[in-house]
């Protein structure tokens, strides 16, 4: 956009803030405002960032900026910065630093991250920074001064007048008006010649060939076939390990090395990174050192075959995907390369077993940062190991599957099958201290028309030899490119069925349902009903993540979801399930997080024959709930549903918390359904930097101190209130998070009652880990029948990539006789019914022992009646009548009455 006089830049601020405010935002129209800066007349005049990808002819990402005015520009500090298209809570602005000017009706040509492809070079840029810019989608902005801009939103970026211009393309979160279209590896974003600025990015750029100018004027040069020099005759000085040096970095990087001998273990014939791995069979017996190397070929398949022998030089560099600002480990290869084939069919090195004395229990080295320029220490850190074999061929045998298939043809097998393994079948996730070091991700180089990839779950088995050059990618760590697959072997996993609830029993679960909308099949919608009803035993409330709005992932303005529940709440009942009733409240417009345009938000569903709901008016998405107090002096909500605290900036960009006020029995039940902010922006456990950064652990600890205090004042109105904490929590058991909402047991997690190696709920990059939970009130804790139930995360088939939970509980009356009388009848002694899992509705089974009771045991029922919570007349009778006999023989007796409002009998008689 162009800049405006100063009184023309105040009537715009008016209307952009103004817009914010009120209806633009809520349909999108996400206008920038104007900066105070020195031009009129510089804006944004191309951006390209596929540079050096698969298919790119140019080498490099660039920002092309235009003079459109009659007079040269100055930008000395001035910057132009990228932020990435969904910007989460911790996403941060990159930023390149200008020098010099912009003359009247040219162009400044800014070079940014150059990738590892192509074969044509920018003209001589005017500056140049390292930015690795999305080649489909992001925002760039052109700002006046070189401090980053700290908007990561359209109303935040609207109140920063240091913007002078911006451009948000594909699915870019922030830009002007519409973003433009999205772009790929050979096409770039621009204005017209007359750089036309109307403020509406889809309307000012259009998509075509990327077409870099810098301030002389000058193009790239045409792309001409390189002169291929021949292939190497002799060795040279250097081999493998010598490249490969004793850090993560190769001492060489950067160099033109000749003649490197080896011999050919793989080729990666499909793709965007095509290219082939060799080894030298010699080696020079340093365990530090790896004595293989991949060579890059981009998207041309080499013309080798395994087992020759070769003669290879190249450019040595350092390949970081995400960037090298990245926290990914960098792989080094050989690029620009070629070669000479010296003789085919050799015998390879042998494959190295990885078994469970081979890789090291510790993770990594804690340096405080990062650590590549580490000397490597393979016997005593896992990924210190693992760069020490990068590239060389490696194999397990008989390996237990512990990430399913997913739907990138990759799995996650262990090499340590006892480490920290849960019955199922998985290694679970159970302190920062323990990454789990055996995991390993298995993909294959072997096409898909002669080995499918095999379609596994968690405690399935990779039978015989798996083997493959040893790789990295940042999505998983470390992996095996299999060239070899083992037989798939199914484990027999299958879906778990919890119990029914008893009628005095209250059973809440909650279920992440991942971005449901009308805009799923409706098979999707059927399978979590189907989950719900059957699996769940259709709980009588049901707290749910990820619900979508009515359009889904459409970005139209739309924030209603009663399409999308009342969808789900019908393919429950056609499942068999209960006519369940829900409750939400609808968010402002992209003002949660999640998928762009879906406005994802918490809501409950309940079954109006066994709960009933207290609506109070007055809950919307602005309004915050308070605790008051009802007739009886018992905790009481402003507004339900409610939301706690929306106005909070720890729920910036992220779910807010809703709380509903429930009876069961003429019992108050508090239920705080929640979606805490995601773990986008941490740092991986197999990264460079050690220990990881968990940068957004912040705002989930703003977030629990927040839900924290709102349970301490339902606490204090009310200490024998019921209260429950559910959702997706996105953080671990042990983590500082969950921490903060246990503290001194005011909740306590059910989860923590089960053996360590089953406190999970879903499964990344083959850890089995716990993100959703189910807190429950401290006075709770012995009555609390809590059972995770595994339908998803193990499976390479899921309706969602999370499991359901439950509890089951008699909720507190507030009467302490009745309470302690309870106690006694359903729970004994005290504690839970433990763990009634069944499988494909067989007999339960995974049954844990409650303190107090047998495995599986049943609260007994009352002679006379069904249990004090249905004592209706009869049960009255047979109570008085033992009180009597009772007092005449001298004893005591203790008449155990439900604790009912003034004028109960009046309405019950009408």
């Amino acid at each position: 956009m162009s800049l405006l006089s100063s009184s023309r830049r105040r009537s715009r601020r008016r209307a952009c803030v103004g817009a914010a405010a009120g209806l633009a935002v809520a349909a999108g129209l996400a206008l920038v405002p104007v900066a105070s800066a020195q031009s009129v007349d510089v804006v944004i005049a191309e951006v390209y960032g596929g540079g050096g990808n698969s298919g790119a002819t140019l080498t490099t990402d660039f920002v092309t900026l235009g003079n459109r005015g009659a007079a040269e520009v100055a930008v000395d500090d001035w910057s132009v910065q990228y932020l990435t298209a969904s910007p989460g809570p911790t996403s941060r602005w990159q930023v390149t630093s200008l020098t010099g000017s912009v003359e009247a009706g040219g162009r400044f040509l800014i070079a940014q991250s150059r990738g590892a492809g192509g074969s044509v070079e920018l003209p001589a840029p005017d500056a140049v920074g390292s930015i690795p810019m999305s080649a489909s989608t992001g925002t760039v902005a052109l700002v006046s001064d070189v401090e980053p801009l700290t908007c990561r939103t359209v109303a935040d970026c609207a109140e920063d007048e240091r913007i002078v211009d911006l451009v948000g393309w594909g699915s870019a979160e922030v830009r002007e008006g519409t973003p433009a279209p999205a772009t790929n590896n050979t096409s770039s974003v621009r204005r017209d010649a007359e750089l036309t600025d109307t403020d509406d990015n889809a309307a000012d750029f259009t998509v075509g060939t990327p077409a870099p100018v810098n301030s002389a004027g000058e193009a790239p040069g045409e792309a001409e076939e390189p002169e291929v020099p021949p292939g190497p005759e002799e060795p040279g000085e250097l081999r493998i390990h010598d490249i490969q040096g004793v850090t993560r970095t190769s001492p060489h990087l950067g160099d033109e090395v000749e003649g490197v001998p080896g011999v050919v273990t793989a080729v990666g014939s499909v793709g965007s990174a095509r290219g082939f791995w060799f080894q030298d069979v010699d080696g020079d017996g340093d365990e530090r050192t790896s004595e293989g190397l991949f060579v890059f070929t981009g998207d041309t398949t080499p013309d080798v075959a395994v087992g020759d022998e070769i003669l290879v030089s190249g450019r040595v560099d350092e390949y970081r995907a995400g960037g090298q600002a990245g926290a990914a480990q960098s792989i080094t290869q050989l690029a620009a390369a070629r070669w000479t084939v010296l003789s085919g069919g050799n015998p390879l090195p042998e494959a190295e077993l990885l078994d469970a004395d081979a890789v090291p229990l510790a993770q990594a080295p804690s340096s405080g940062g990062d650590i590549e320029g580490l000397e490597l220490e393979p016997a005593e850190y896992a990924l210190d190991f693992y760069a020490s074999r990068e590239s060389m061929v490696v194999r397990v045998v008989d390996a237990p599957v512990v990430g399913p298939t997913d739907a990138y043809s990759a799995l996650w097998v262990t090499t340590k099958p006892d480490q920290n393994r849960s019955e199922r079948g998985g290694t679970v996730y159970q302190g920062y201290d323990d990454a789990n070091t055996g995991r390993l991700k298995i993909e294959s180089l072997i096409p898909s028309d002669e080995r499918a990839f095999p379609i596994a779950d968690v405690g399935d088995e990779l039978a015989g030899v798996t083997e493959g050059p040893l790789y990295y990618s940042q999505y998983g760590g470390y992996l095996i490119r299999a060239t070899s697959l083992g037989e798939h072997v199914s484990g027999g996993l299958t879906r778990e069925v919890t119990r029914s609830a008893e009628s005095w029993e209250l059973a809440v679960a909650t279920y992440n349902v991942e971005n449901l909308s009308p805009a799923d099949d409706q098979e999707k919608f059927d399978r979590l009903a189907s989950g719900v009803v059957e699996n769940l035993a259709s709980p009588d409330i049901v707290a749910l993540e990820e619900i979508q709005d009515d359009s889904g992932p459409t970005d139209d303005g739309v924030v209603s979801a009663a399409a999308t529940l009342d969808q789900f709440a019908a393919a429950i009942v056609a499942a068999g399930g209960p006519d369940y009733e829900w409750r939400q409240i609808d968010p402002n417009d992209k003002q949660d997080g999640g998928q762009p345009g879906g406005n994802i938000r918490v809501a409950f569903l309940f079954d109006p024959e066994r709960v009933s709901f207290v609506d109070t008016p007055g809950g919307d998405a602005d309004t915050a709930v308070a605790v008051t107090t009802d007739e009886d002096d018992r905790a009481a909500l402003s507004v339900s549903p409610g939301r706690i605290d929306p106005a909070d900036a720890a729920w910036a960009d992220s779910r807010k918390p809703l709380v509903g006020q429930f009876q069961f029995e003429d019992r108050n039940v508090f239920v705080v359904a929640n979606h805490f902010a995601s773990k986008g922006g941490d740092q991986a456990l197999h990264g460079r930097f050690q220990p990881p950064n968990r940068s957004s652990e912040v705002q989930r600890l703003e977030q629990a101190a927040a839900v924290r205090g709102f349970v301490d004042e339902v606490a204090r109105v009310d200490p024998a209130a019921n209260v429950l904490v559910v959702g997706d929590l996105n953080d671990f058991q042990f983590s500082p998070v969950l921490g903060t909402l246990t503290e001194s047991d005011v909740l306590i997690n059910p989860m923590n009652g089960l053996p360590a190696t089953e406190r999970y709920g879903y499964v990344f990059d083959g850890n089995s880990q716990a993100l959703d939970h189910l807190l429950v009130s401290g006075n709770l804790s012995t009555r609390a029948d809590y059972d995770p139930v595994r339908i998803n995360a193990e499976f390479a088939d899921q309706a969602s990539d999370h499991d359901p939970q439950i509890v089951r509980f008699r909720p507190l009356s507030g009467d302490a006789e009745i309470d302690a009388a309870e106690e006694q009848e359903y729970y004994g002694s005290g504690g839970s019914g433990g763990d009634d899992d069944g499988a494909d509705g067989e007999e339960p089974v995974d049954q844990a022992t409650p303190p107090g009771g047998a495995p599986g045991t049943q609260p007994p029922a009352l002679a006379g009646a069904t249990g004090l919570a249905n004592t209706g007349a009869a049960g009255t009778v047979w109570l008085v009548v033992a009180a009597v006999v009772l007092l005449a023989g001298g004893g005591t007796a203790l008449v155990l009455t439900r604790r009912r409002k003034p004028g109960a009998d009046e309405q019950a008689g009408e």
